[in-house]
């Protein structure tokens, strides 16, 4: 399963990666996110575990992982490798680079599936990667923009 989330964000570079790595502020900007809370920490990142909702018109769907994250401010770069859920083993990459006085950002899903034996491809690439990831990534990552954009990208 492979996602791929794509915006031009019309912000800096520094604000918009400050705001994509500073996950403990997401449920202040972000409305789906129902927390994120760090249970390690690094210089470089740490271990953080984070819970969305996933609308579905009027309800919502509670989701939840946990994630080795890493920060890599001269890349622009923030990484995680999912270690607990049902996407353990997720690979996610944020790539941030400047255009302007604007940044593109990128967010790529990879992942071979749940351990679920003749259901691992169909669950992963029909429901939890299209629905699931896509649905979270792209409104974190508009709500990232919204939230940016509206302090005059600063």
């Amino acid at each position: 399963m492979r996602t791929v989330d794509v915006r031009l964000v019309g912000a800096p570079l520094a604000p918009v990666f400050e705001a994509v790595s500073d996950v403990e502020r997401w449920p202040v900007i972000l409305p789906h996110y129902r927390y994120v809370r760090m249970r390690e920490r690094r210089m470089d990142g740490g271990v953080v575990e984070m819970s969305a909702n996933r609308p579905f018109g009027q309800l919502s769907w509670p989701t939840w992982w946990t994630s080795e994250m890493w920060v890599d401010p001269v890349r622009h770069e923030v990484r995680y490798r999912h270690i607990q859920g049902i996407t353990r083993g997720m690979d996610v990459i944020w790539r941030l680079v400047a255009d302007g006085d604007r940044t593109h950002v990128s967010i790529v899903h990879e992942w071979s599936g749940p351990p679920w034996p003749l259901l691992r491809w169909p669950a992963a690439n029909w429901v939890i990667g299209p629905v699931f990831v896509h649905g979270i990534a792209s409104r974190t990552l508009a709500g990232i923009a919204r939230a940016v954009e509206a302090r005059g990208g600063g």
